[in-house]
């Protein structure tokens, strides 16, 4: 199957690489705007077809499946365009800025009968896996409360990532998608009924902070900043469960900081930052550690098995694990706290 990579920036190497270990696959187009960035991931991976506008990639009739790993603010457009070309879809995170957005492309995927799977790669983790199989038979019960923060001290990465109008938002939308989607996800993804929410401009990118090192985008510029250091929300659904999350890009804290726990009727779990499944037996409260090779999310080990998951669902072996209609659900989630911060109300569905 030949595959075409919109977008060559970081998170792209997750694709390319998980492409090029599927022996079902070849990477055989790239396109990004910076055309030499294009052609170093083309000469690294081995594809044939260099682009600098999308429009030409999807007009490759050989082509049969893309990644999208651009700018958020890209990810409708192109998804909608690589579909409407009979390309099957994998976009990276979020899904895009809006809802309206959303549906858009919800649209589009119904009209086109092609497979699109969103970018939620912790579902594809292999500590998710075992903790939903615990769950799915019922080692947990009801799971009615989850609690999740993934806090930097100093990572606001710069660039395209702290432009509200190309990314949409800042650590709410960067990292708090994946933290608030893992939730929902094993919570059994149930609907929303109302949000309150907060988000906070305190600090900048604190680019004068000294002596800590951390990730910055290819087009860093200290003094360019228009989204959030930090939010945080409380999520109610309708079967009365509830998320708590706060996710930040920089914060007066002594560490990074990831955890997500989630609690139910007969169990409770640990997912980050290593997993632990807490139950009951005999009067007396355990902690169970499973024997895994991955305790924690790991990087490759995720995009491959998001990577192979997406093509047998294009091969029509398994059905995706992350379709448009969640990417559309995690957007409304998203988009209501920042609303509710804005407005400072809660948000009622």
């Amino acid at each position: 199957m030949k595959i075409g990579v919109i977008g060559a920036g970081s998170i792209s190497d997750g694709h390319f690489q998980s492409y090029y270990n599927n022996e079902q696959t070849e990477v055989f187009a790239v396109c990004d705007l910076n055309e030499a960035r294009a052609k170093e991931k083309a000469a690294k991976y081995g594809a044939s077809h260099v682009y600098t506008d999308y429009h030409e990639l999807l007009a490759n009739q050989e082509i049969e499946a893309v990644s999208i790993c651009t700018w958020n603010n890209t990810h409708a457009e192109i998804s909608i365009a690589a579909l409407q070309a009979g390309k099957h879809v994998l976009v990276e995170k979020p899904l895009c800025k809006t809802v309206e957005e959303a549906l858009a492309v919800e649209q589009a995927v119904q009209d086109s009968g092609k497979i699109l799977q969103v970018g939620f790669v912790r579902r594809y983790a292999a500590n998710t896996e075992i903790l939903k199989r615990f769950i799915d038979n019922g080692d947990l019960g009801n799971i009615y409360y989850a609690k999740a923060s993934c806090l930097r001290r100093l990572g606001n990465p710069g660039g395209w990532f702290s432009d509200k109008e190309r990314s949409g938002g800042g650590p709410l939308i960067d990292l708090g998608v994946h933290i608030i989607d893992i939730c929902w996800y094993l919570m059994g993804k149930p609907k929303v009924k109302s949000i309150r929410g907060n988000t906070y401009h305190q600090l900048g990118n604190r680019s004068n902070v000294e002596n800590l090192d951390f990730y910055k985008a290819a087009d860093y510029d200290p003094d360019k900043n228009t989204v959030e250091d930090m939010a945080n929300a409380l999520i109610t659904f309708e079967n009365g469960a509830s998320i708590m999350v706060d996710v930040s890009f920089t914060l007066h804290a002594k560490e990074d900081k990831i955890a997500v726990n989630l609690y139910g009727e007969k169990g409770g779990a640990e997912l980050e930052p290593s997993l632990e499944i807490i139950t009951e037996k005999y009067n007396t409260m355990l902690n169970a550690t499973p024997q895994t090779n991955y305790h924690t999310f790991n990087f490759e080990q995720g995009f491959q098995n998001e990577i192979d998951y997406f093509i047998d669902s294009v091969n029509g072996v398994k059905e995706t694990r992350s379709p448009v209609a969640d990417g559309v659900e995690m957007m409304k989630i998203l988009c209501g706290i920042y609303e509710s911060s804005e407005k400072g109300i809660e948000i009622q569905f």
